[in-house]
This record gives structure tokens, sequence and C-alpha cells, in this order.
């Protein structure tokens, strides 16, 4: 695969700019009753802006926030519920000094989410349902594309690679071709390759030791591996909540290989690891 140019150093988002010089926190805001980590916690508006809000505190420049639970085996949501859910916590974080995702892969959610506020598309479908593709052409707002095979229902069934790494490439490039053709921007396209989803243990751990290699297709790269059940594998945790430690150490891998973007849901432990591997490149600042 042709090495393409390096990846842009900002990303608008709507009147601001987002600098992808320096590693950003994505901090997760799961307004859903069934997520995998926090379900059902952060379900009242009220409740979910005060956690946005301790998020931006504790260092985040973006939220990310989730009407659909995406992990395996849950149920689709309809449009009316994921709307109910999403666009009023959008409304009430608009005027807040964060950059605004919205976790969905339905076109009227995010153009209705866009409309409140919003500044980002975070697509686990990567622009597959019908519309989308037509919607981020309208939309003109960054993208981020995931690779999952599948659905949340059946993904687990399709884990199946003769090299996880090239084949993530493979088909995260065949989708990039698929929004470029329709006239997405290049600039407003980033990367994400899917840590758990259509992924077993040892494929997680092969593409988190090979996450340098998507920098071939040169677009920015978001890491988004949270709790996720392989990190509990490693560190023989079952519970979700306690796999906080594991969760920092792979995304300052992952930032160590090129990810610009990490999406955590414990902004804090993440923000402070991150400004000591920084503060570690430039240790004579100190002396």
């Amino acid at each position: 695969m042709q090495l393409k140019n390096l990846p842009q150093q900002q990303l608008k988002c709507g009147n601001q700019f987002l600098d992808l010089s320096k590693p950003q926190v994505m901090g997760i805001l799961n307004v859903t009753p069934d997520s995998f980590s926090d379900g059902g916690k952060y379900h009242h508006v009220d409740i979910a802006i005060q956690h946005a809000e301790q998020m931006i505190a504790d260092g985040a420049s973006i939220i990310d926030i989730g009407g659909e639970s995406t992990r395996p085996g849950a149920a689709t949501v309809s449009l009316e519920d994921e709307l109910e859910r999403v666009i009023p916590v959008v409304e009430a974080l608009a005027n807040h000094d964060v950059i605004l995702s919205v976790d969905t892969s339905q076109p009227e959610v995010i153009k209705h989410a866009v409309q409140a506020g919003a500044h980002i598309w975070n697509d686990v479908r990567a622009l597959s349902r019908d519309g989308a593709l037509a919607m981020a052409v309208q939309l003109k707002i960054p993208v981020v594309l995931m690779h999952m095979r599948g659905e949340p229902t059946t993904m687990n069934q399709l884990a199946c690679y003769q090299h996880v790494t090239n084949e993530v490439l493979i088909e995260l490039k065949q989708r990039i071709d698929c929004a470029l053709q329709v006239g997405v921007l290049s600039e407003n396209i980033v990367i994400d390759p899917g840590f758990g989803f259509a992924k077993n243990t040892a494929h997680n751990l092969q593409l988190l030791n090979e996450l340098w290699q998507l920098q071939q297709l040169g677009y920015p790269i978001l890491s988004g591996l949270s709790r996720k059940r392989f990190i509990g594998a490693v560190t023989e945790q079952s519970e979700a909540v306690d796999r906080i430690s594991g969760s920092v150490a792979g995304h300052l891998l992952s930032i160590q290989q090129g990810a610009s973007i990490v999406r955590t849901h414990d902004v804090r432990a993440t923000v402070d690891a991150i400004r000591v591997w920084q503060e570690a490149q430039d240790w004579r600042a100190w002396c």
C-alpha cells in the first residue's frame, strides 16, 4: 500500500480547531441503559451533563455522546429512542467550551445533533447505513470511520483473519474510498481500527502492537480500547470498572504509535498518564 501524506495537524470542528499535533482525549458519555461499562449510569440528562462537565474539568477536549450500545449482542435502537437520548444532551452541552462528538450510525440522528451543536460524527459502521454517505457530504463535518465486520449481533462470528492488521487496513481503505468518491472531504476523515469489534483478544493485541501501520493511510487515528474485554482478559479483571490501568497503558501505546485521539471512560487517569509521557519527551524543561 502506497504511503500517503502525513495526517493533517488540525481538525476543523465548526468554528473550532482541534490540535492534532498533540494527543487529544475524548471522554465517553453513554446515555444508554445497556452500555457494557456504564449502562444506565448517565441515562438521565442532568446526570449526563454533570458527568460531561467533570470530564471537561479533567481535561477532555472532546465529549463523545452515544445513544446506542454497540457492545457484542446489543439490540438495535429505534431512531426515535436514539434522538430522545442524544439531542437533549447535545443541546445542554452546546454552550460548553468543548468539542462534541456523536457516536451514531443513523444519518437522521447526526443531522439533528449537528443542528443542536455537535461537531463530529463518530460512526462505528463507517457510513455504511442507507443515506449515511450522502449525509456526511451534506454536513461537511469530521467523520470517524471505524473498522467493524457485520453488526454487534453478528460481529463475533466474523472475527476471522489471516493477518488482522493488513485486513483492517484494506477494509478501512475501502470505506475511505467510498467516502471520497461521493464527495466527503479528505481533511474530514479520521480512522479507528475498531478494537473489540469483530476481533478476539489475539487480534486486538496484534493490532495494538502494529497500530503504527495504520499511518500508511494518511489520516488521523482514533484509538478506542477503554475497558474493552481484551483488556480484562490480559489483566484478569472481569469487571469493566477494574480495567482502568490496562486501558491507560493501551492508550499510551496507541499514542506512541501515532494515535491522535484516545477515547476513554477514564479521562483524569488518561490525561495524567499522557502528561507524564509528554514531559518525559521534554525533560530538559524541568532542569
